[in-house]
């Protein structure tokens, strides 16, 4: 089972020299379009707003908005150059630095969402330690895999004898569960809300149970932006430019969390009341925040390395890189 994770985390990593195979780029000349790779996950928000709002447009930047239902996908997409800029869960991408892919560069983080993901369970389960025996459904190769392996290490159960992890697309994680086919799911939001609201369904945890989480503030697979390095060394105005928009997306959704909702209702499909908590428990860097994160003493580096030793503890990775290498902080 080890090797099957494994195998699901690092299935990117193959794509690592996709953009010698001759995938065209997308256009370069000032005033063209740029793809951003995103979906329904808050990590997409800023994004998501200031492609909505006109932010973007009033940076002179034209972003294409493409879903992809998981970060492995969306990572296979910019190592292929089919993509520009984008969002992802970070454990996708440790994988390709592991490899060492160089098609890409870190340029900031947008959030902590340490209570928009974690571990539903029947009203029965009362501990880390109940799920003994059960059928879990989770995402493999993404950050509620990650989160569900650490605490069970915590609670001293073995992933491979003591329970059954059931590998499921997040968009089938509710389905599953309702229709008893698993006893408990490890999700993010939207799917994470909708779960939860499941008669007799309880969050067991959160995030913050996380091991690193105390420490470094830093969730099993946190979210970061992504440029294409190609991009960034034809048109770094561009990136800088992309990076502008979504830290005043990041103010609206700090100051504006009504407005901001609005916005959001038709990219996730929750209530107005579902989605306004969500962006109420997540905490949205600003442009300022960045340096402490990325750069001086850049906590949040630090803590990427702490998680991409520990996933080679969790044998989901062969190697740990050196993260700082693929961060570029001149964007900021």
């Amino acid at each position: 089972m080890n090797m099957n994770r494994r195998a699901m985390l690092v299935r990117t990593a193959a794509l690592a020299g996709a953009s010698a195979l001759g995938f065209p780029m997308i256009g370069r000349a000032a005033g063209a379009s740029y793809t951003y790779g995103g979906s329904a996950w808050l990590g997409h928000y800023s994004a998501y707003i200031a492609m909505k709002t006109g932010l973007f447009a009033k940076q002179g930047l034209d972003i294409k908005w493409q879903s992809f239902a998981t970060s492995s996908d969306r990572m296979s997409a910019v190592m292929a150059g089919n993509i520009d800029l984008a969002g992802t869960g970070v454990v996708s991408s440790l994988a390709l630095m592991a490899a060492g892919a160089r098609q890409f560069q870190v340029i900031a983080t947008p959030n902590n969402f340490g209570r928009a993901e974690g571990v539903l369970v029947r009203d029965n389960v009362k501990s880390v330690a109940d799920l003994k025996g059960k059928k879990i459904g989770v995402t493999y190769a993404s950050s509620a895999h990650v989160l569900l392996l650490d605490v069970l290490r915590q609670a001293g159960l073995n992933p491979d004898r003591d329970v059954s992890i059931i590998n499921l697309p997040a968009t089938n994680l509710l389905s599953a569960y309702q229709g008893a086919q698993i006893d408990a799911a490890v999700a993010w939001t939207p799917a994470f809300d909708r779960i939860k609201a499941v008669p007799g369904t309880r969050v067991l945890l959160d995030d913050t149970a996380f091991s690193l989480y105390k420490e470094y503030a830093i969730t099993p697979g946190p979210d970061v932006l992504l440029t294409h390095a190609k991009l960034g060394k034809d048109n770094p105005e561009a990136v800088r430019k992309f990076l502008q928009a979504v830290f005043q997306a990041n103010a609206m959704l700090s100051n504006q969390p009504e407005e901001a909702a609005g916005v959001l209702l038709e990219l996730t499909g929750l209530s107005r009341e579902e989605q306004l908590a969500v962006i109420k428990q997540t905490q949205w860097y600003s442009g300022e925040d960045q340096k402490a994160l990325m750069v001086d003493p850049g906590n949040f580096v630090n803590g990427m390395q702490k998680l991409a030793e520990m996933l080679v503890s969790l044998k989901q990775i062969d190697r740990a890189p050196t993260v700082k290498d693929w961060v570029q902080s001149s964007y900021l």
